[in-house]
């Protein structure tokens, strides 16, 4: 490495805590296996003073996945062989279950039971038990894609794998993740933290602000092979160690793990095992986040360079970013070229006609365009004639208007243009029978409001905003988990002689669920 990158990075980490500013931080960057720089900053617990350091413990969250399909393979080298487990985790699913291997690589077509929380009205910082996500996952009647067909994120995918793998083994999921996994690769302090109400050495998450002050934040949510690995700045440096001392080892874990994948089609799949695969700059890697409320962590490895970077907060700064900063101060990479003007014909209001999601394309600052379709506003820049990308999404402008493309997904759709204002006749309340859940629309001094209720209890009334004709959409800014599922889409469902029989709900974690009017 030379002295101007070297010192490129070192003044990169400087500025974390400035840029990604919050109670407290750790980070590291390693190359061929050895740590070239590392800081650690700020409070583990801002209160007591208790300082973060690199044995501080963190809740890494979603990272928990590739431990568990780690795990899953060293276990059980044909992950195949359970998928009548998984047919019998799932009693009520009336269609085709999907197999094990969909489960590790997202492309189960589940509804994320996370989301579907807020549908039985979990309040944002309620209690959810280990056996409120059994019974979630016991539920599950019908799928929002064909399994093997698309992709979508599911928390429940791992929870059941690492059930799976209690039940075949004989030997609680923590205990065996310790002895196969952590102790392997050097992680002494990492362990599983299933109850996020508390992490062990007495870290707290924080939500807030430098400029409205930061809190503790509230979590009472259990988890295990989904996301509940607690772990060190010491321990993920470990793990990066040992990925790179196996890397010659094409039957390692970490080399089985990072495979290509496809889907069903034999379109390649940017996700499996847990792990993320798209380009840094450039180069393969593979990667992946985590967060809760209060706490954020990245992780990602570019094999060709031998270069990874861990970062990890107990705040709500974006982890991912600063880990981006940091590759790019190690190889040194040249600054991005300022966007181009992308011109006309994109910014409207539009239906995703596969998912039945809203979205929304408005003019951002710097040239660039904001899509509202996920959880919050992807930023896209001018990609090509035509075409704007960025975050998981790409949109062109084509013969017919103008498309949308997943390519994570596998899905590429045109974007129905919508239009008008949706008629204010949905009051009552309407269920969903595959929930046993409750939409109730009220109105309160002539606005609308919505809220769910259902038995995690009755969520907070929100004011549904007009969309489109017979579109509305119900905010949800805060969840269970850190991510939330943005705005519920919701499309009202007409007799023949126009009156509302129910209506179809959706987010980007759970799409297309029927409530009828009661």
């Amino acid at each position: 490495m030379n002295t101007s990158a070297f010192a490129r990075l070192e003044t990169t980490l400087d500025r974390l805590p400035e840029r990604y500013s919050g109670p407290g931080g750790a980070a590291a960057v390693l190359r061929d296996g050895k740590v070239v720089a590392s800081r650690t900053w700020g409070w583990a617990d801002p209160q007591r003073r208790i300082p973060f350091t690199a044995q501080t413990l963190s809740l890494v969250c979603s990272i928990t996945k590739q431990f568990t399909c780690a795990l899953l393979l060293d276990q059980f080298p044909d992950p195949a062989l359970l998928d009548g487990d998984v047919r019998r985790m799932l009693p009520g699913l009336g269609q085709h279950a999907p197999g094990t291997l969909e489960l590790c690589h997202n492309q189960s077509g589940l509804r994320d039971y996370w989301a579907l929380a807020m549908l039985c009205g979990a309040p944002v910082e309620g209690v959810f038990t280990f056996a409120d996500g059994q019974r979630l996952i016991g539920r599950a009647r019908t799928l929002h894609f064909a399994p093997g067909t698309s992709y979508s994120y599911v928390n429940q995918n791992f929870r059941i794998l690492s059930d799976i793998i209690e039940q075949r083994t004989g030997q609680p999921y923590a205990e065996l993740l310790r002895r196969r996994i952590l102790d392997r690769a050097g992680m002494p302090h990492a362990r599983l933290n299933p109850d996020t109400s508390a992490v062990a050495g007495g870290t707290v998450g924080h939500e807030g602000s430098v400029e409205e002050g930061f809190r503790p934040a509230v979590n009472r949510i259990h988890w295990t092979g989904d996301a509940g690995v607690a772990a060190s700045l010491d321990d993920m440096i470990a793990w990066e160690q040992f990925i790179d001392a196996t890397r010659d080892d094409l039957e390692g874990l970490y080399n089985r793990q990072s495979a290509p994948q496809t889907f069903r089609d034999g379109s390649p799949a940017p996700y499996g095992f847990g792990l993320n695969h798209s380009p840094v700059l450039g180069r393969p890697a593979s990667a992946h986040g985590g967060g809760l409320r209060g706490w954020r962590s990245f992780r990602l490895r570019v094999p060709s360079e031998r270069a990874s970077v861990v970062v990890l907060f107990n705040h709500m700064a974006d982890a991912r970013a600063a880990a981006l900063d940091l590759i790019a101060a190690l190889l040194n990479a040249p600054e991005p070229a300022p966007p181009a003007e992308p011109g006309q014909g994109w910014a409207g209001r539009y239906l995703e006609p596969e998912t039945g999601l809203a979205v929304r394309v408005e003019p951002g600052a710097d040239h660039r365009l904001l899509l509202h379709y996920g959880p919050g506003a992807e930023t896209l820049a001018v990609s090509g004639p035509g075409q704007a990308s960025g975050g998981l999404s790409r949109l062109r402008q084509a013969e017919g208007g103008l498309w949308l493309d997943r390519l994570s997904e596998n899905r590429s759709s045109r974007l129905l243009p919508c239009e008008g204002s949706p008629a204010p006749d949905v009051e009552g309340a309407f269920h969903a029978a595959e929930l046993d859940a409750t939409l109730t629309c009220m109105a309160a001094g002539g606005v609308l409001y919505g809220a769910f209720s259902g038995d995690l209890g009755e969520g907070e009334m929100h004011q549904l905003i007009p969309f489109a004709r017979d579109i509305w959409l119900l905010p949800c800014p805060r969840a269970l988990d850190y991510s939330a599922p943005g705005d519920w889409t919701i499309r009202v469902e007409r007799d023949g002689g126009g009156g509302v029989t129910g209506l179809r709900i959706g987010c980007w974690l759970a799409r297309d669920v029927a409530f009828a009017r009661v």
